[in-house]
């Protein structure tokens, strides 16, 4: 744990040690959608798991805050960020959720329905397809700006105190 403080910082080291909880909550998610049609996921094992994950996580973050940290640039420091960096990051990590949002959805839903209405030409199912395909551009887009946005805003950061 002091090593992920010391490289990413409190928050950084918070955020990035979430994985723990955050990946088995999600195959939660997803074997849940899929328990009445297949009969081999077990959802109420990987809430298990995850609900586990999330109270190791939780005592972790009770001693995140006795660790040393070293005075230096990071990342993902929010004591040392600016306001704009803080705003270009939070919007990465908006567009980032809701690209997963996105490919969950994907990966969860049967398209066969979809693909049938949209051979059919029907107004209502092109629409449709075409605001997920907007969507999916949008968040991909949204990643590559905030991105940009934030490293630059980082970069004047660390330029202006090294």
């Amino acid at each position: 744990m002091t090593r992920l403080v010391d490289r990413f910082g409190r928050a950084g080291a918070a955020a990035v040690m979430s994985l723990i909880w955050a990946i088995p909550m999600a195959a939660w998610a997803g074997s849940a959608d899929l328990t009445p049609i297949d009969t081999t996921s077990y959802p109420r094992i990987a809430l298990a798991i995850g609900l586990v994950m999330f109270a190791v996580w939780l005592a972790l973050l009770t001693r995140l805050s006795r660790v040393r940290v070293a005075a230096r640039q990071r990342r993902l420091d929010l004591g040392q960020m600016t306001d704009s960096e803080k705003r270009w990051t939070l919007a990465l990590a908006v567009f980032a959720t809701g690209l997963i949002a996105w490919l969950n959805a994907a990966a969860t839903v049967d398209w066969g329905p979809l693909g049938a209405a949209l051979r059919s030409g029907r107004p209502g199912p092109l629409l449709f397809g075409a605001g997920l395909a907007l969507f999916l551009a949008a968040m991909i887009a949204g990643i590559w700006i905030s991105w940009r946005r934030a490293t630059a805003a980082f970069r004047r950061r660390s330029a202006q105190t090294g």
